[in-house]
């Protein structure tokens, strides 16, 4: 008769056989990071030189509007188009699987404080995490995002702006929108349709905000453009007319940090318009709740 008592025998590459090696652990980690790390610099040198790489990444900044500037360029070095992300069990508990074979998307998720021994300052390590875009799941299409109308999309634009917003007949220089630092206005001219006066006044509002706030970048004119696209996408505006082919000229002779630091003034500023319309739009949702529930 043929004996079994072997397959009951410990093997020896089994888990529980080798104990946890914490330097080993700790190497893989910090190896991971290092990975992380080069490719953010990586694209960063690449979207400096390339209009197209640069749209991807406001496009993913546009769509993940709370990432930071490094993960927005992770998620446009791995999955450009990604519209919703999430790790293996979160996507599980909400009942969705991932796909066999998905490729994950690696972010930088902050982890532990440290002390800095030259210093005595604090620092956060950030681990990498894998994530998967929603189009990687069994998820259903989504059904599209209900956008505001223009009207209330403009009115959102200039709530609470930071500087005089007025119409006039004639705009200097024969432009649709301009901001007037000495004046601390901003002139749009009559009779503009719903999204060129969106367009102008979202790239005008970037500088009166960069004004006001003293915030300071290599390119303001391009910043502000880029932020106005920014809030285009974000909002179901057209983009029709933005062109990306011609980056200035100081991005070439930038670092990745450096181009990372003004990459971080477009994504603050429209941080700061897009707050600014939020508020409106929650008041307005409280209205309606409150008059919906008057009715009843």
């Amino acid at each position: 008769m043929e004996n079994y008592d072997d397959l009951f025998a410990p093997q020896p590459d089994q888990r529980r056989d080798a104990p946890f090696d914490k330097d080993a652990w700790a190497a893989r980690k910090q190896q991971e990071r290092e990975g992380v790390y080069l490719m953010i610099d990586t694209f960063a040198h690449e979207m400096s030189m390339d209009g197209s790489l640069f749209c991807d990444y406001l496009d993913v900044q546009a769509r993940f509007d709370l990432y930071s500037v490094s993960n927005a360029i992770l998620v446009a070095a791995q999955k450009p188009d990604a519209t919703k992300l999430a790790d293996f069990d979160t996507w599980k508990s909400s009942g969705l699987y991932v796909k066999r074979g998905a490729e994950a998307i690696t972010i930088l998720e902050p982890g532990k404080e440290y002390t800095r021994e030259q210093d005595g300052s604090k620092g956060v390590f950030y681990d990498p995490k894998k994530m998967f875009d929603i189009s990687q799941t069994n998820a259903q299409r989504p059904t599209p995002k209900t956008l505001p109308d223009d009207r209330t999309l403009l009115k959102a634009l200039i709530h609470e702006p930071p500087c005089k917003v007025e119409v006039r007949d004639e705009v200097p220089d024969g432009r649709n929108v301009v901001y007037l630092p000495e004046e601390k206005t901003i002139l749009v001219r009559r009779g503009l349709d719903a999204h060129t006066i969106f367009r102008g006044l979202a790239q005008e509002l970037a500088r009166a905000h960069m004004e006001k706030g003293g915030i300071t970048c290599k390119s303001p004119d391009f910043t502000a453009y880029s932020v106005s696209y920014m809030l285009c996408k974000r909002n179901g505006v057209s983009v029709e007319g933005f062109s990306f082919d011609r980056l200035p000229e100081s991005y070439a002779m930038m670092d990745a940090k450096a181009l990372r630091a003004e990459a971080g003034v477009m994504r603050d500023v429209a941080g700061s318009i897009t707050a600014d319309m939020n508020r409106l739009f929650a008041a307005q949702e409280k209205a309606q709740k409150n008059r919906d529930g008057g009715a009843r």
